[in-house]
């Protein structure tokens, strides 16, 4: 009997709703989760624009480094990252600097020609190749023991209303991009549905109350602390998208095509939102494979939280010489590295249920961007921050490598899962193999 028939008669046989599903389905003494195998997990986190190199790499190399402003918030877990210079996007081809670093950043490989015009190089399309976090969907889902309802979840904060190869950094395929989901009432829905819409919010909870007082009275202690927690989560998103409702906090997503003039003011708490979802979503374990993409590449985010009127786009294009616009770029992705450490922590804070440790123990996060720096447009340099320990890496290191192909990064996540393939994306950038020193 496969598993989805085994849940559907359990069901049927307590008498319980199908909405009941999500609460259940992590719950060991049901026997329904998958606690054979260590959960390993992976989040790939975007944002764009490049960074101010001298304000963001630690200067040493090895166990003993110091983290510069843009990487300050992230100390608490400076035993537990990884921050890799010199790893380098390699890609050429169709479409500008910022097209290329998008569509190839978890690919790896050529954009196909196209109609999409950019820059002062040639138009291109979407990438001819699917991305690391669908290939690691693939792989997991492949087996009964990794599967997950989902396979993967992929959140957005603020990202526009268009497809077009700047706003896509996932692939389930060739010339198949997959949009992430930036509104926290679509990404509530996705993972409860019951939210029916923003002017009409139906509360999950009120439809499954009698669903999880059986569930309670059959489940072991440990299951029953847990259901306690997700209710009590649910029911708290519930009522903060209820505030943000009332006070028209949630955003209306932004045209960027012709420079931005949307209030956006509302992106750290969007942020927050997605971010708590996030968790909740592998706490549940819904998914294993998660991206969480802030805007886009050339995003023109106008963060005025942080007293920046500019767009950030716009601001990443002046020269090194201006002092101003440095200091304010090293803010902008301070302000990154903060969600970036919010992520961590929530992690961090949550124990690894039937396992050992917190989930941050048993999670990989790779935060990435398109440009390594955006002024020159460089491909170089591509500033890739890894944090936590779910693949076993030897963490707490600032490592400097020659100007390796960030395809072999690529490799050495998917070879930290388990799955062992010998290329990933252009297979002229793997010669080498994953990279070396890491683990």
């Amino acid at each position: 009997m496969s598993q989805s028939t085994s849940r559907r008669s359990f069901l049927r046989d307590l008498g319980l709703t199908t909405a009941a599903l999500p609460f259940m389905m992590n719950l060991p003494s049901l026997g329904f989760a998958n606690t054979a195998v260590r959960k390993k997990r992976l989040i790939v986190m975007f944002s764009p624009n490049g960074v101010v190199p001298w304000n963001f790499w630690p200067d040493e190399e090895g166990d003993s480094f110091t983290l510069k402003e843009s990487l300050a918030p992230l100390e608490p877990f400076k035993d537990k990252m990884l921050v890799m210079h010199g790893v380098c996007d390699k890609v050429r081809g169709d479409g500008d600097s910022h097209m290329r670093g998008m569509g190839c950043l978890l690919t790896g490989i050529e954009l196909f020609p196209g109609n999409i015009q950019g820059g002062s190089h040639t138009p291109a399309g979407w990438s001819t190749g699917i991305s690391l976090d669908q290939g690691l969907k693939t792989f997991l889902q492949s087996n009964p023991k990794t599967r997950t309802r989902f396979g993967s979840l992929e959140f957005g904060i603020m990202v526009p209303d268009r497809a077009d190869t700047w706003t896509r950094m996932s692939y389930s395929g060739p010339n198949k991009p997959v949009a992430p989901i930036d509104d926290p009432y679509q990404m509530f829905n996705k993972l409860y549905g019951q939210l029916k819409d923003q002017e009409s919010l139906k509360s999950v909870l009120d439809e499954v109350q009698a669903d999880l007082q059986k569930l309670r009275s059959i489940v072991s202690a440990e299951d029953r602390h847990l259901l306690d927690e997700q209710a009590t989560f649910v029911r708290e998103m519930e009522q903060e998208l209820k505030s943000s409702a009332t006070s028209k906090i949630v955003h209306a997503v932004p045209e960027l095509d012709a420079g931005i003039k949307e209030e956006n003011d509302n992106i750290p708490q969007i942020s927050r939102m997605q971010i708590d979802l996030l968790v909740n979503s592998l706490a549940a374990d819904f998914t294993r494979i998660a991206t969480l993409q802030y805007t886009n590449s050339v995003g023109q985010a106008k963060m005025r939280w942080l007293g920046i009127d500019e767009g950030h786009h716009s601001l990443s294009h002046h020269d090194n010489d201006n002092e101003d616009s440095q200091e304010k770029l090293t803010r902008i992705n301070k302000w990154f590295a903060g969600e970036l450490a919010y992520l961590a922590q929530r992690l961090s804070d949550t124990p690894e249920l039937g396992g050992t440790g917190s989930m941050l123990d048993n999670t990989a996060i790779l935060w990435g961007n398109e440009l390594g720096q955006g002024n020159s447009h460089t491909l170089d340099n591509i500033p890739f921050v890894m944090l936590g320990n779910g693949l076993d890496f030897n963490m707490g290191r600032s490592l400097k490598f020659p100007k390796v192909p960030h395809n072999r990064l690529l490799l050495s996540i998917a070879h930290g899962f388990g799955n062992e393939v010998d290329t990933f994306g252009n297979p002229d950038f793997c010669g080498d193999g994953p990279l070396t020193g890491l683990s």
